[in-house]
């Protein structure tokens, strides 16, 4: 029979918010799947919280029971029932609270205030909107969409060329995947000049605030405050307060706060200073770099990146949402992540594919069946070029994943990051036919929950000797399991 198993997740929530995060664990995510959940108790225990339950299997047997307290950490505690339970039935009892703990963070973000700001700089309100500046997001991750929008490039210009200059056609590939390679050398460059602060060893550190509604309020002031409401408190503090004291308490904020009917609670305050400079250096270090451009984005959205043709000219994009949402040794293994992608150079080897489709799909393919580029089996091509060159990006992915591992140490750090991080998409691919339609879409990544089975999976990740070849056959062998 399997052992029990403890773990402990940690919550950006208050610990005034862990009542009503129970009570939501329960009435929200447990009681709607009645097939999966039953045999519930819950009490509080000197201002303690604790839920228990039982996890049954597709026919109703009793697998397992959880048992959850709402101590900071939060800590689980996950004991088998039946004699034979699997490794993926426990890891997805454990998968259940992270789940459905940053389900209702997301929810307690939306009336949440959280500031940002740098010593000596002028304040840079955080981005609201999902979508991010043009430029970086085509050179986020791998860079594999800036040459998605390259080949649709490359196509626009071959028609166009036809067209116009019939007699220069033939060299139009040849312009093209120069112009191609003048935009990922420099991509260090672009994406340095849409960021909102320039982290440097003279001036290392970003200062975070975030303060959570009391819970007494949280329901109304959800109603009351609207997103402007919201914007102007923000402002109100950064001009009255930040940029006069640099440092906020809530005997300062209280006047401003009460401006619009909430009070300032101290327990519902916290304030950190994340000297990103040294946490990225860290990581250098392991993997023998010298430290990169490091530039820090104003958004709640979670979120690293690494761009460049080579660790000398690289940049590294980081997120205040991802230095909001994760623990010190968290970030510094989505670093290592990042730090992967540098040290493979996949933003090169990404440009080698897709000119080598380019210049074959042109030079071979054209002439020998230029019928395709002429009616919908082109689009048929075009699909299916784009499916093989994003499962490739996977590869690559895996191994930046397994890059992590080594020179980090702690591929379950990373794991945990990633539980965080792409829940939503845990939660979505416990669907098999989710989880194929991950495999084969336009995504760069492979699907969370073989990333995260596969590092939990790892141990003694430094033995690996080619993290490139291991990464394709663990890929291959996850996309084969998923049938």
């Amino acid at each position: 029979m399997a052992e029990a198993v403890s773990y402990k997740i940690s919550t950006e929530l208050p610990a005034s918010y862990m009542e009503k995060l129970f009570s939501f664990i329960y009435t929200q995510y447990l009681l709607p799947q009645k097939k999966r959940f039953t045999n519930f108790y819950r009490e509080t225990a000197g201002g303690v919280p604790f839920l228990s339950y039982v996890v049954l299997d597709a026919q109703g047997k009793q697998l397992l029971k959880a048992e959850v307290k709402g101590t900071m950490p939060i800590e689980i505690k996950i004991v088998p029932i039946d004699w034979v339970v699997s490794a993926t039935a426990m890891e997805e009892a454990k998968q259940d609270v992270v789940i459905a703990v940053q389900i209702f963070e997301e929810h307690a973000r939306k009336s949440t205030l959280y500031f940002a700001w740098r010593e000596g700089e002028d304040i840079v309100p955080e981005t609201i909107k999902k979508q991010e500046k043009s430029f970086r997001r085509l050179f986020l991750e791998t860079q594999i969409l800036f040459f998605v929008v390259f080949i649709a490039f490359g196509m626009v210009i071959f028609l166009a060329l036809t067209y116009l200059y019939p007699e220069a056609i033939w060299i139009a590939p040849i312009v093209l995947i120069a112009v191609q390679f003048v935009f990922v050398f420099y991509s260090a460059n672009f994406i340095s000049r849409t960021a909102d602060w320039h982290i440097t060893q003279a001036n290392p550190a970003i200062h975070l605030l975030k303060y959570n509604l009391p819970i007494k309020e949280h329901d109304d002031l959800k109603q009351a405050l609207t997103r402007d409401q919201v914007l102007a408190i923000k402002k109100e503090v950064y001009d009255e307060i930040l940029a006069k004291r640099g440092e906020i308490d809530c005997n300062a904020a209280q006047k401003i706060f009460g401006k619009h009917g909430i009070a300032c609670q101290p327990e519902n305050m916290s304030v950190k200073k994340v000297n990103v400079y040294e946490l990225v250096k860290t990581v250098a270090d392991k993997f023998g770099f010298s430290v990169p451009k490091i530039v820090v984005s104003n958004t709640m959205i979670p979120n690293a990146a690494a761009a460049g043709p080579s660790p000398s000219r690289g940049v590294v994009l980081i997120t205040t949402g991802l230095l909001v949402q994760l623990e010190e040794d968290e970030v510094l293994s989505v670093l290592g992540h990042e730090f992967g992608h540098l040290k493979g150079r996949d933003p090169l080897l990404l440009y080698g594919l897709t000119s080598a489709e380019f210049l074959f799909r042109f030079y071979v393919l054209f002439p020998l069946f230029p019928f395709i580029f002429s009616s919908l089996l082109f689009f048929v091509y075009f699909w299916a070029v784009m499916v093989a060159i994003f499962f490739i990006a996977k590869f690559f992915e895996a191994r930046a994943d397994l890059t992590s591992a080594i020179k980090m140490g702690k591929p379950n750090v990373l794991a945990g990051a990633l539980e965080k991080i792409g829940f939503q998409r845990l939660l979505y691919e416990r669907a098999p036919s989710f989880r194929i339609q991950e495999w084969l879409g336009l995504d760069p990544h492979p699907p969370i929950y073989f990333r995260i089975g596969r590092l939990e999976k790892l141990e003694a990740p430094e033995k690996v000797k080619h993290p490139l070849i291991q990464s394709i056959k663990d890929v291959l062998a996850g996309f084969r399991d998923s049938i």
